[in-house]
C-alpha cells in the first residue's frame, strides 16, 4: 500500500498539469498556484473512513490524501486532531445552540499555520531543498522557521515590524535568519522575491500558495471536522481570511472527501472572514468579481488576516460561490468585545483572528442567513496567549496585608 497517493500538480485556474517529484512553485503557464492531485480511486481501495480512528492521533492519520511519499520523510511535532469543542453557553446567547470551535489555538507553535509547515517542509526536505524563504504575518514564519529546525532545513523569514512579537521569538529561537521590515506583508514579499531570484535557485519560494503543499497540511482541518462529526457535515464553516489557504484547503478536503464517497449531500456553506480594515475578498465577493483588488491602508489588530491581496483570491472566492456561501467584515472594536465574551463564557481565550469568526456568526445569525437550528462551525486559528495585548489588565495591586471585602 502507498503511503501517499498523490499523482501529480494541476494549476487552479488553467488546469496545466505539472511533475509533482521535482520542486514547483506557480504554474508555468498563467502563474497561479498549483493544486496537488491524487489517485482516489486508488485512495478508495486502500483505506475506509473507520480505518483512521485506528491510526496516529494526528495529521499524518490521512497519509494517503498527503503529498510526502515516504513514511520517513515525515516532519511531525504532533501536529493535527485538535479538539471540536461544543460552545453551549456562548452559542446560546448569540441564538446558535448548535455552536462548535474548531481549536487550533492547541497545535504546536500555538497557531493552525503549523499544519501547513509540517507538511511543506515535509515534502520539500523530501525533494532536496535544503533552504527555505517566507514573507510572514507572524506565525506561518514562526511554524516554517521551527519545523525547518526539525527537518534540518534553513529559512530566512521577512515579517512586518508590526506581527506579534512572540513570532519573532519563535523564529529566533529556532535559529532561523529573520528579517523584520517596516511595512505590511505584501512589503515583506517583494523582499523575499528579490532574494529568491538573486539566488540562482538555491532558496526556494514558500510564500502562501506559491509552493503547493501548505495547502495540503491545511486542508486537514476540513477532514478532521467531518470525522470528528461521525463522517457527516456541518451547515456552516466560519473561517478569518487572510491569504485563504485554509479556507480553499478546506473546500477542496470536503471535494476529495465526496468524490470518495465518504460524504454525500450539499458542502457546509463556507464564510470568509475579513477585518473592516482589510476586506479584499469582501469587496470582491460582493461586487461579484472573480479576483479581488489591492486593499490600500489596509490595517486591523486581527494580525493574521491583515493581507491586502490574497495570490489565491479567485479560488477563495470561487469557494464561496460552489458551497452557496458568504463573505463578511467585522470591526476591531467588535471582534476585541467578541474574544472577551468568548473567554468569560467559556473559559477559551481565542486569537483576533478567531474572535473575529465568531463576531461574524453572531452577525450572521442575526440577519437570520444563519438559522437557529444550523449546525456551525467556527475555526479558531491560533492561541489567544500570542496576542496579550488584546486584553489589557487594570486590577488594583493590593498591600501584602491587605483584605477583600
Amino acid at each position: 500500500m502507498s503511503f501517499s497517493q498523490l499523482t501529480h500538480l494541476e494549476c487552479g485556474r488553467c488546469g496545466a498539469e505539472h511533475d509533482s517529484e521535482q520542486p514547483q512553485n506557480l504554474c508555468k503557464a498563467c502563474g497561479s498556484p498549483l493544486l496537488a492531485r491524487y489517485d482516489l480511486a486508488a485512495v478508495r481501495d486502500s483505506v475506509s473512513p473507520g480505518d483512521f480512528a485506528l491510526r496516529s492521533p494526528d495529521l499524518w492519520r490521512y497519509h494517503e490524501l498527503l503529498p510526502v511519499r515516504s513514511p520517513q520523510a515525515v516532519t511531525t511535532l504532533g501536529e493535527g486532531l485538535t479538539p471540536l469543542l461544543p460552545m453551549a453557553r456562548y452559542g446560546e446567547r448569540i441564538g446558535l445552540p448548535r455552536l462548535l470551535m474548531k481549536d487550533e489555538g492547541l497545535i504546536p507553535t500555538g497557531s493552525f499555520k503549523a499544519r501547513g509547515a509540517a507538511v511543506g517542509v515535509s515534502r520539500a526536505a523530501e525533494l532536496g531543498i535544503e533552504r527555505l524563504a517566507m514573507p510572514t504575518n507572524g506565525n506561518a514564519g514562526a511554524a516554517w522557521a521551527l519545523y525547518g529546525a526539525r527537518a534540518g532545513l534553513a529559512t530566512t523569514i521577512v515579517m512586518p515590524v508590526d506581527a506579534p512579537e512572540i513570532t519573532r521569538r519563535e523564529c529566533v529561537a529556532s535559529g532561523a535568519d529573520l528579517h523584520l521590515v517596516d511595512g505590511l506583508i505584501s512589503d515583506a514579499g517583494r523582499i523575499v522575491g528579490e532574494l529568491i531570484a538573486a539566488s540562482g535557485g538555491r532558496v526556494f519560494d514558500t510564500s502562501t500558495l506559491k509552493e503547493p503543499y501548505r495547502i495540503e497540511g491545511k486542508k486537514t482541518m476540513g477532514i478532521e471536522i467531518v470525522e470528528q462529526l461521525g463522517w457527516r457535515m456541518p451547515d456552516v464553516i466560519l473561517y478569518p481570511t487572510g491569504g485563504g489557504v485554509g479556507l480553499i484547503g478546506i473546500h477542496k478536503a470536503l471535494n476529495e472527501l465526496r468524490e470518495l464517497g465518504w460524504i454525500s449531500g450539499p458542502l457546509p456553506r463556507l464564510v470568509a472572514v475579513q477585518a473592516e480594515g482589510c476586506a479584499p475578498i469582501v469587496r470582491a465577493f460582493e461586487a461579484g468579481e472573480q479576483e479581488s483588488r489591492f486593499w490600500e491602508g489596509s490595517r486591523t489588530v486581527a494580525f493574521g488576516i491583515n493581507v491586502p491581496k490574497p495570490l489565491g483570491d479567485f479560488l477563495i472566492l470561487k469557494a464561496l460561490a460552489e458551497t452557496s456561501g458568504t463573505a463578511v467584515t467585522v470591526t476591531d472594536g467588535e471582534l476585541l468585545d467578541e474574544l472577551r465574551q468568548v473567554a468569560a463564557l467559556e473559559g477559551t481565550w481565542v486569537c483576533p483572528e478567531g474572535a473575529a469568526a465568531f463576531a461574524a456568526a453572531r452577525k450572521l445569525r442575526a440577519s437570520g442567513w444563519i438559522g437557529a437550528d444550523e449546525q456551525v462551525v467556527v475555526l479558531n486559528t491560533g492561541a489567544g496567549l500570542k496576542y496579550p495585548a488584546t486584553v489589557p489588565v487594570d486590577a488594583p495591586v493590593l498591600p501584602v496585608d491587605g483584605h477583600l471585602v
